[in-house]
């Protein structure tokens, strides 16, 4: 098989500059030793990632397509092909649940919920190198006080660095695509746990920024806060105004009935 269509409801676009391909590749830690490609599609990124022969790869693949192209022009690959949508995958399960690495042109319409996914695995998978929109990716590596911070921003910088590495224009890519894109690293931080209850945290980050117009005082009207525990000034701002430290001490004042 020498083709693959690429599937608008898979949003696929398949990057043709291999220069660009061989730069992401190079991005990953000289150290990774297990890592998953996400959407190989025609294996552009595949095949440089075959030639080090240190890297134990796997790659998960829900194109039926681009799995029979696969098979043809990479038979090394053949039994490290995983036929399956990421999102439904258990990865925790992948390289005998030993950490790895992730990396991928990830398709646009799923980006952030393969990010929340790794947020969840967060203690398996130390660092991501990946292509998002480039409106994704800013928001992703956002600091407070920017109208592109958001909730992604937040939950990701509590455990991981991020790093905007370069942009991509549109015309490198099979169809190409209606927006730039661009390519960040995302690295686990020394952050084991954060200092309040992730699960509460997690809730108030996304709380909070679900009515982002709101002050926090309104926008989290659903929770009790003992006052004594925060800075006066802390309710009357908005969400996009806080750290990742703001949102653990608004956490760690919860009343919890």
């Amino acid at each position: 098989m020498n083709y693959v269509r690429p599937k608008k409801h898979l949003g696929q676009h398949f990057l043709k500059d291999e220069n660009i391909a061989k730069e992401i590749t190079l991005s990953i830690a000289e150290t990774t030793k297990n890592l998953l490609e996400i959407g190989p599609g025609t294996g552009v990124l595949t095949k440089y990632l075959l030639k080090n022969e240190l890297l134990n790869l796997n790659v998960i693949e829900i194109d039926t397509e681009s799995v029979a192209y696969l098979k043809t022009n990479f038979p090394q690959l053949e039994d490290r092909i995983i036929c399956e949508d990421f999102l439904h995958f258990p990865i925790e399960t992948l390289f005998n649940h030993e950490s790895y690495t992730v990396i991928g042109n990830f398709p646009y319409n799923i980006s952030s919920q393969i990010l929340f996914k790794v947020l969840e695995n967060r203690t398996q998978i130390p660092e991501v190198v990946g292509m998002f929109q480039k409106e994704v990716a800013e928001r992703i590596a956002s600091k407070p006080g920017k109208k592109t911070y958001g909730i992604l921003s937040v939950l990701l910088q509590a455990y991981y660095d991020i790093e905007y590495l370069f942009t991509v224009e549109s015309n490198v890519f099979v169809p190409p695509p209606k927006v730039k894109s661009a390519v960040i690293r995302v690295r686990r931080n020394d952050v084991a746990q954060i200092n309040c209850d992730d699960k509460l945290f997690f809730r108030v980050v996304k709380t909070a920024f679900n009515q982002r117009r709101k002050t926090l005082r309104n926008a989290l009207g659903v929770f009790t806060f003992d006052a004594d525990k925060l800075p006066a000034d802390i309710l009357a701002k908005r969400a996009e105004q806080l750290s990742v430290e703001d949102f653990v001490n608004l956490t760690n004042a919860l009343i919890l009935n």
